[in-house]
């Protein structure tokens, strides 16, 4: 049985605004754990906590998608024992509580919310977008990892979603790089955003995470500068 909500603080219409000034995506919160290591507190969730796990996500992607990471990357090279490193610095946040961010639709299903979430973003963030949209950034997807869960790795869900989420970056960078690189560098330094909402998924034990990114690349260090 499908269930549709609408709670009275969420309320809102989609059709009051002009289309082009919205940014819109799907987020889907479990109101059951999916697998038996660990178990919340809660148990299952309760609709209020699922929706407010629901813009906390939205937020956390809506902030990836307007303001984005700087980032340095370390390809790593494994016959040299050289790590692979990737380090991301957000560069602005949507709160817990912005009012551009709604729910426009939500509903249960088999203890799984999903919500559309719409966000209206200000002038400022307008121009932040057009910035992401500029002739030298390019578009890279791939699928990242993160451990499901549990007290001895990652214990809260919203860092078990960014972690899976920036790995995905990771795989992203890495991916772009052999496919532009002749030579393959060793460092490179840029800034990097979410195009989309990403989708979450569980594969071989796992979080898994499928997402688009946009790339502005600043620098690239060849290992021959070493």
């Amino acid at each position: 049985m499908i269930r549709k909500f609408w709670p009275s603080f969420f309320l809102f219409s989609a059709l009051l605004l002009p289309a082009q000034e919205l940014l819109r995506g799907e987020v889907r919160v479990e109101q059951e754990t999916i697998y038996g290591a660990y178990v919340e507190e809660e148990y299952p969730l309760s609709n209020e906590s699922a929706y407010r796990r629901a813009l906390e996500m939205a937020a956390m992607f809506f902030s990836a998608q307007i303001y984005g990471w700087s980032f340095y990357y370390d390809i790593g090279e494994r016959a040299r024992g050289i790590a692979e490193e990737l380090e991301l610095s957000p560069l602005g946040e949507i709160r817990w509580g912005d009012p551009g961010l709604y729910v426009t639709h939500a509903r249960f299903e088999n203890l799984v919310l999903s919500a559309w979430m719409d966000y209206r973003p200000t002038e400022a963030q307008r121009r932040r977008l057009d910035m992401w949209k500029m002739g030298s950034v390019r578009t890279a997807q791939a699928i990242g990892y993160a451990p499901l869960g549990g007290p001895v790795e990652i214990s809260d869900w919203l860092a078990i979603r960014k972690a899976a989420l920036e790995d995905s970056a990771r795989a992203a960078l890495r991916a772009m790089l052999q496919g532009s690189e002749r030579n393959r560098p060793k460092e490179v330094t840029g800034f990097i955003c979410l195009q989309s909402f990403p989708t979450f998924f569980v594969d071989s034990g796992r979080w898994a995470a499928r997402a688009r990114f946009r790339v502005e690349i600043t620098e690239i260090i060849p290992f021959a500068a070493y």
